[in-house]
Order: C-alpha cells, then sequence, then structure tokens
C-alpha cells in the first residue's frame, strides 16, 4: 500500500490521481494532516519515502492573489511528485500533471487568448509535462470544437440564452460488468417503466414551460438505452419532447441504441417519425468472447444486422463506440474490431479507454487494470482506422482511474461531427437534463460567491439516481431547477 499525507486538503486530488495513475495496481490511503512539516509525504511499500518541504515551493510572488498564489503553489507541489513518480518509475503519462477531465477546454481558452500554436505546445510539454503527440491532438480538437461551435454561438450573452435538452433512460437489457452509469437491468423494471415514462415527462413538459420561446440547439436522448422502451413508449417520449420543445432551431437530434439486442426494425421506424438526425449504436467490442466476460448478452452479427437495418430505413449519420483495455484484449483483437467496424463505414466513432468506476461490476470486485494492456497500440490503430475511414477527431474527455491514464476521443466525417458531446465538455452553454441520474448544468449571467466564497458562473443541478426516487420525488426534481433558471 502507499501512503499519501497532505498539510493542505487543496493537494490531496492531484496527487492522489497523479500517483494513481503511476501505481494503478496499488491500494493508496490518504490523509490530511496539517501539523505536519511538509506539504506531501509518500510512503511506498518497502519503506521507501518521498517528501517536498513548503520552502522548496515558496517562489511566489507577493502581488498575486491569494488564490492565484494557492493555484501556483498546488501545481509546483504537482510537478515535484510528478517528478519523483517518473523517476521512481522509469515511465511517464501522456498527459503528464493533467488530471482535468477536459484538457481541450484549456487549449481552447488559449487560443481565444491569442497564443500561437508554438507558444501554446510549449506551455503544456513545459509546464504540464504533456507529450507532443497529445498536446497536438488537443490543439487539432480545440480548433476543430471552436469552427463547429462558432457555428451555434452569437456572442457569450446569446449563447448564455441557448440550451441543449438531455433526457435519461436509465435501463438497459443487461448491465455491462464496466458500467458505472445509472442504469438497470429492464426486467427488474418492467412493471415500472410506465410509471417512471410518466415522471419523465413531466419533468420534460416542465422544462419545456421554462424554456419557453427558446430552441433547443441540440437534443440527446441517452442513458442506460433508450430503445430498451417497447416501441409505443419510445413513440410516447419521443412526442412529449416535440409537444413540449420548439425543435425549429434545433441542428442535432441524438437517440442511443447503444445495445443491438435492444434494436428491432419496429423502433427504428418509430424514430423515424421524428426529427431525429443521429443514432449510435455502440458494440463496445466485436469480439464474441469479450462480449460474453463483461455482460454483453448478444452477438457480433446483431450489430451488423442492426446497423445495416437502420441504414436501410434511412439513417444518413450513425455513431458507433468502442472500448479499447477491455479484459483480456489485446492490440490483434482490437484490429480486428477495427477491420469490421471500417467495413461498415460509421459516419462517427467514439473510442473510450475503460475506466473501471467503483460503482461498477469490475470496480466492486476489486478488478484493476491489467499492466500488460498493449492501450497505447490500440488507441494508435484506433486513430489510423478512423484516419482511413475519413473521420477527424472532433472531441476528446478524460475519466478518473482510465486505462494507461489515456483519453476518449470521438472522431467523425466533417459534417457529421456530434455537437451535444462539444457542448457538454466544452461547458458553453446549459444542458437541460430530464431523468433519474441526469445533471443539469446551468450557465449564469454572472458568477457568484458559494458558501465557501468561491466563485462560479456554473451550477450543477442533480437528479436522484434511484429510479424508484426520481418517481416518487419529480416535483423536488422539478423545482431544483425552477429555483436556478435563466437567472
Amino acid at each position: 500500500m502507499i501512503e499519501i499525507r497532505c498539510k493542505k486538503n487543496k493537494f490531496t486530488y492531484n496527487v492522489y490521481h497523479i500517483t494513481k495513475a503511476f501505481f494503478p495496481e496499488e491500494e493508496i490511503e490518504q490523509t490530511v494532516d496539517e501539523e505536519q512539516g511538509p506539504l506531501v509525504v509518500l510512503k511506498f511499500p518497502g519503506g521507501s519515502c518521498f517528501s517536498i518541504a513548503p520552502e522548496e515551493v515558496k517562489n511566489v510572488e507577493g502581488s498575486l492573489t491569494e488564490e492565484a498564489a494557492a493555484q501556483i503553489e498546488k501545481r509546483a507541489v504537482t510537478r515535484r511528485v510528478y517528478r519523483f513518480l517518473e523517476g521512481e518509475t522509469g515511465g511517464s503519462l501522456a498527459w503528464g500533471t493533467l488530471t482535468g477531465v477536459r484538457p481541450t477546454k484549456l487549449v481552447m481558452q488559449m487560443i481565444e487568448d491569442g497564443k500561437s500554436f508554438g507558444t501554446i505546445m510549449d506551455f503544456l510539454q513545459n509546464e504540464y509535462f504533456v507529450t507532443r503527440r497529445k498536446a497536438e491532438l488537443a490543439y487539432e480538437i480545440a480548433c476543430r470544437e471552436r469552427e463547429l461551435l462558432a457555428k451555434l454561438e452569437r456572442g457569450k450573452e446569446a449563447a448564455r440564452r441557448r440550451f441543449s435538452l438531455y433526457v435519461g433512460i436509465p435501463f438497459c437489457p443487461s448491465v455491462c460488468s464496466y458500467c458505472s452509469f445509472s442504469s438497470s437491468p429492464i426486467d427488474v423494471w418492467r412493471d415500472r417503466v410506465d410509471s417512471y415514462l410518466n415522471a419523465l415527462i413531466k419533468e420534460i413538459r416542465a422544462l419545456g414551460e421554462m424554456a419557453w420561446g427558446k430552441s433547443p440547439d441540440t437534443v440527446y436522448i441517452g442513458g442506460g438505452t433508450p430503445t430498451t422502451l417497447e416501441p409505443e413508449q419510445l413513440r410516447r417520449l419521443l412526442f412529449s419532447v416535440e409537444e413540449s420543445f420548439d425543435l425549429s432551431g434545433t441542428v442535432e437530434f441524438t437517440v442511443e441504441a447503444g445495445r443491438p439486442d435492444s434494436i428491432t426494425e419496429e423502433k427504428l421506424l418509430v424514430l423515424k417519425q421524428f426529427p431525429v438526425t443521429r443514432l449510435s449504436i455502440n458494440p463496445q467490442t466485436m469480439q464474441q468472447k469479450t462480449l460474453d466476460l463483461v455482460g454483453r448478452r448478444h452477438k457480433v452479427e446483431e450489430v451488423e444486422e442492426a446497423y445495416a437495418c437502420a441504414r436501410r430505413l434511412g439513417f444518413g449519420n450513425i455513431n458507433m463506440d468502442l472500448i479499447a483495455g477491455l479484459p483480456g484484449e489485446t492490440a490483434e483483437d482490437m484490429r480486428d474490431t477495427l477491420g469490421k467496424i471500417e467495413r461498415m463505414a460509421p459516419d462517427s466513432l467514439t473510442v473510450h479507454s475503460l475506466a473501471i468506476k467503483r460503482a461498477a461490476k469490475f470496480g466492486q470486485e476489486g478488478r484493476s487494470m491489467d499492466l500488460n494492456m498493449e492501450i497505447a497500440q490500440m488507441i494508435d490503430d484506433a486513430a489510423d482506422s478512423a484516419c482511413r475511414m475519413g473521420l477527424k477527431p472532433y472531441y476528446l474527455y478524460r475519466q478518473k482511474n482510465i486505462a494507461g491514464n489515456f483519453e476518449n476521443v470521438g472522431y467523425a466525417k466533417l459534417d457529421k461531427a456530434g455537437i451535444y458531446n462539444i457542448l457538454i465538455m466544452e461547458e458553453r452553454q446549459t444542458i437541460l437534463a430530464a431523468g433519474a441520474g441526469a445533471s443539469t448544468k446551468i450557465l449564469l449571467g454572472r458568477p457568484i460567491k458559494t458558501e465557501k466564497g468561491k466563485e462560479i458562473d456554473i451550477v450543477h443541478v442533480e437528479n436522484v439516481k434511484n429510479i424508484a426516487d426520481y418517481i416518487e420525488r419529480i416535483d423536488e426534481m422539478i423545482k431544483r431547477k425552477e429555483e436556478w433558471l435563466w437567472r
């Protein structure tokens, strides 16, 4: 076990996640001791120890605000811990000391501040120890995101008044072993799905009233797996969205049909009755042995059949998701999967690096990352495959406990990029979210101070995750949003 002791709470997040990235197999215990001398102490199995004295990171300009000085001190501590672990292990991390989920947000801000490509590259490599390849990827994606967002935004005030809509369906045919989302097996809830839909539609209608006169830029029906709903239930849901919101200005309407064992021609025909412009069919892998292992109860052939059916019915923008680093898979398995995906030729491909969360079955079983995974090769091969299909990287995000400390990247034909994905990552507009476990993000008109004195310009309003609680407390979920929306 690795022991981490920090003098200040502000050091704990970065120090923990950097250490975990270097030692994914090790259990880590972390405490805060304000009485200790060193800012950070790391103790390793076998007795070796590393510490940082306050005077080692005290070179801060006195003219800075207290908050700015604290940020510089935190960054200095993170850098010293990283350099030590780099020397201790003989390895490095592709994203260096960047621990946040949105590295492109930092790059986009620098571009908007007028910084040159060279300046941004030097900053990422020297200040955060990001590899040149990842720095260039972040820059390329930030430029592409700016171009796509420019079509929606008309100044900061206009952007604040615009929004996107997310609707969550927390049911799946079965729950995958790696999944940490708020989803439950549909068979367990079959007799309460209509009750859930009643509550959900009530929330959708309430949001429609709150957003009266405004048209969502994008609509995203996710989950879970929305296509676990029966055709009539799916029709009822989509009708409530169409009835509650003015969709005349909506540029993208996505429905996740993530599990091929939930897709039927009848359900796809229901989707065609509504202004659905984008469909997501997510195999995650095309290796039958892996599908069986992670609890996806369908055959590889069902993915191909569902995709062919969607194309036959006229869906012209289909996304597919893959996960790099699933248990037991090799780079050769990934290449085989990519070959099968290439033959289908989706309009976009999202490649995730496996992240094992505590809420997932794998996390509860205590599974950890396989140190011998050929994760870097899988990611490189996926990028090459996307290039062969004419798909360009357009959005990127990272997660905690992600395999190899890598990233998730979306690739798309230039006119088929998932705009909602960019909006949710870059936090450029309000996201109204309905459903169990859904998280609404409200952009405020001006920064406000929290009870702790911190200034914020985004408010997160979370719905309860438990499905039964959501049904019972729907009026409370609606009221939470009314208190903040369009301030």
